[in-house]
């Protein structure tokens, strides 16, 4: 359903957001935040906390205040502007929820069941995860057409979600007669970093999730931490190829080589040229080096942030204010359009 007759007229506008459960790390840095800053001088951009989210799951009250402070300040220690970008806690704008039961009973059971984040969140025992989680995917799609965005920078699991984005757009439109009112939502994933696996096994994306703090490159690592964690990362004992299809059947190589490529802002073609024939006792100080050259500064920022919470508190309530402004106008048409009183 993701054909349209008509093509959208509306402004260019991108909206995404970073749950606060669990500390930041390098995929998100490279997958995420990196894009939010280039993308900041392309087009209007909303960065949000999407704490709703985050609650599919248990969190510590206080902790999930606390989290949030942490992502918000994340995204300006890794350049993004308040000036440009509108950053704010998802939960400070309830049309997102209001939006989210309008779609809720547009999108169909079916699609929701072919959700594979939902089976691989839930695992063997879905019968006691909890009906937000199942219904994470609505609630992602009212996120980002309560904006009308035209596009959202994602990682390669969440294009599914995203298509579902696109599948309730449509829908809507044509039930409702209104015909590119929503837009088809784009992708945003190319570019380097959009895919960084663990370090512990390269099949595995790297996550927060992950029960072993060894396996991901947190924001807040010191430089010492930085450098154990590569020195242990796993690998093979084959020295690095010339050329990239030596890289095949490699995960773990080739996942420290695309880490040092995204870094460098070169291709891993050009990394290997650098260091081919050479094995990881030399690769691996040298990625530890530009890992830290890269992140201290974004971590040295965000502590600076974070003992002035009143600063992120500012900027948070002035995001929220400027998305309420976007948000407000288009629920209010969406509700009549479905018809509600006073219509």
């Amino acid at each position: 359903m993701t054909d349209s007759k008509t093509a959208y007229a509306g402004p260019q506008r991108v909206l995404s957001g970073v749950q606060p459960s669990g500390d930041l790390h390098l995929g998100n840095y490279l997958g995420a935040l990196v894009k939010f800053v280039a993308l900041q001088d392309q087009m209007e951009c909303l960065y949000c906390v999407v704490d709703l989210h985050a609650i599919t799951t248990w969190q510590e009250p206080k902790r999930l205040t606390a989290q949030t402070r942490e992502i918000a300040a994340a995204y300006l220690a890794a350049g993004v502007d308040p000036k440009k970008a509108a950053i704010f806690a998802q939960s400070a704008v309830p049309a997102h929820a209001e939006l989210a039961w309008i779609f809720q009973c547009v999108a169909r059971l079916g699609w929701l069941d072919r959700m594979t984040q939902f089976k691989e969140k839930s695992g063997k025992h879905k019968e006691r995860a909890s009906v937000g989680l199942y219904t994470y995917p609505v609630l992602q799609a009212a996120d980002i057409l309560v904006y009308k965005a035209t596009h959202v920078p994602v990682g390669e699991d969440q294009k599914q979600h995203l298509e579902l984005t696109r599948d309730i757009a449509a829908k809507f439109n044509h039930d409702f007669d209104a015909p590119d009112f929503f837009p088809l939502t784009q992708p945003v994933i190319e570019g380097p970093g959009a895919r960084v696996m663990s370090l512990r096994d390269g099949t595995a994306k790297m996550s927060k999730s992950d029960p072993s703090d060894q396996s991901r490159i947190n924001l807040t690592d010191d430089a010492d931490a930085i450098a154990a964690k590569i020195r242990k990362a796993k690998t093979d004992p084959e020295p690095l190829p010339e050329a990239l299809d030596g890289l095949a059947g490699r995960p773990e190589a080739d996942n420290l080589v695309g880490i040092f490529a995204a870094l460098s802002g070169r291709t891993k073609a050009e990394v290997l040229a650098e260091f081919a024939g050479q094995g990881f006792g030399r690769f691996k100080p040298a990625l530890a080096e530009l890992l830290t050259a890269r992140l201290a500064p974004v971590t040295a920022e965000m502590r600076r942030l974070l003992a002035d919470p009143a600063q992120i508190d500012r900027v948070l309530a002035d995001g929220a204010e400027r998305a309420r402004a976007v948000a407000e106008p288009i629920l209010a048409e969406t509700k009549r359009i479905v018809g509600f009183w006073p219509g």
